[in-house]
């Protein structure tokens, strides 16, 4: 069903290592994968071998030979994000960026820049957005069902990931929780103190960051590459009650008075799927904007760039967010 609803569109991958590969699958499964595009040409082989597309080792290469292509995804090493997405814009290609849009908010600036003059959707892969447990949490806070909203915190913690070179922890784990933070509270931080440091990588692979938001909210993210055993949790302190939950199974625990509830969950959703069912549906014109806008994105990224800042200062960092 959802094949049919999206023939028509095609979209190519650029990267397919790491997290790149899971979403060539999903696209595949919804019938709008055009292409592929890999530095390495084996391993574009064999990714495209198993979904039967074609495949490209160059940017050039995957423009010059594919015509009609509606929409990219940027899935490619941070640092390279800004090159390969001015690429993609000057061929009239929607854009897709995995995760940070940039490590570098200056360079974040120039890519709406650049996607506004050109009329395209820009928009970064933050998928905790379309996690079914974080929609439960945020419709639980816009209801005030427990009260007002004061405290957050997360747990995002396991071993270092082999793919991720060029940048640590912050970049590529603790954003995750950093969106997520700003979108439950539906507020920008003024405020960024974290402390991190480097015992494995050549970046930081432990960090815990505060964010302080206005009227006392606060937000706490604690992410490393140290931990054996996978977590991903949440915790959200309301006025009247408690909401605790997990990334992973999509679970939510209500403590409230004396009571506990677990709401049961029809389905297991997988976000990445949601994610860019709803990405599509922008480029097809059946929704008005991402759920994630660039200018969001780019928040994420001054926020960590705050971090990184007021760990190597030891001081607070103030922000005037837009």
């Amino acid at each position: 069903m959802v094949r049919n609803k999206n023939l028509g569109l095609k979209i190519g991958v650029i990267g397919v290592g790491g997290w790149g590969k899971n979403h060539v699958r999903v696209l595949h499964n919804m019938g709008v994968l055009e292409a592929v595009c890999d530095v390495s040409i084996d391993r574009a082989k064999e990714i495209a071998k198993k979904y039967d597309t074609k495949f490209y080792s160059s940017i050039k290469d995957l423009f010059s030979n594919t015509t009609g292509l509606d929409a990219c995804l940027v899935c490619t090493p941070t640092k390279t994000h800004l090159p390969v997405v001015t690429e993609a814009i000057k061929n009239g290609c929607h854009i897709f960026v995995e995760k940070p849009l940039s490590f570098s908010s200056k360079e974040c600036e120039e890519m709406i820049e650049l996607s506004n003059k050109a009329k395209v959707i820009l928009t970064c892969g933050y998928v905790e957005r379309f996690n079914p447990a974080v929609q439960d949490l945020k419709s639980i806070i816009e209801k005030q069902e427990y009260g007002d909203l004061l405290m957050m915190e997360f747990h995002r913690e396991n071993r270092m990931p082999l793919h991720i070179k060029d940048v640590g922890v912050i970049y590529d784990t603790s954003v995750h929780d950093i969106d997520t933070a700003m979108y439950l509270f539906g507020k920008l931080p003024k405020m960024v103190f974290a402390r991190a440091g480097k015992k494995f990588h050549l970046f930081e692979d432990f960090a815990t960051i505060m964010l302080g938001f206005e009227d006392q909210r606060i937000a706490i993210i604690a992410s490393n590459w140290v931990t054996p055993k996978k977590v991903r949790t949440f915790s959200a302190v309301c006025t009247e009650g408690t909401v605790t939950g997990d990334f992973i199974t999509q679970e939510i625990r209500i403590d409230h008075g004396d009571a506990t509830i677990i709401p049961r969950r029809q389905q297991f959703q997988e976000p990445l799927v949601l994610e860019l069912q709803s990405f599509i549906e922008v480029v097809g014109g059946r929704r008005k904007q991402p759920v994630v806008t660039s200018q969001e994105a780019t928040n994420v990224t001054k926020v960590a760039e705050a971090a990184l800042l007021s760990s190597e200062t030891g001081s607070p960092i103030y922000l005037e967010l837009k």
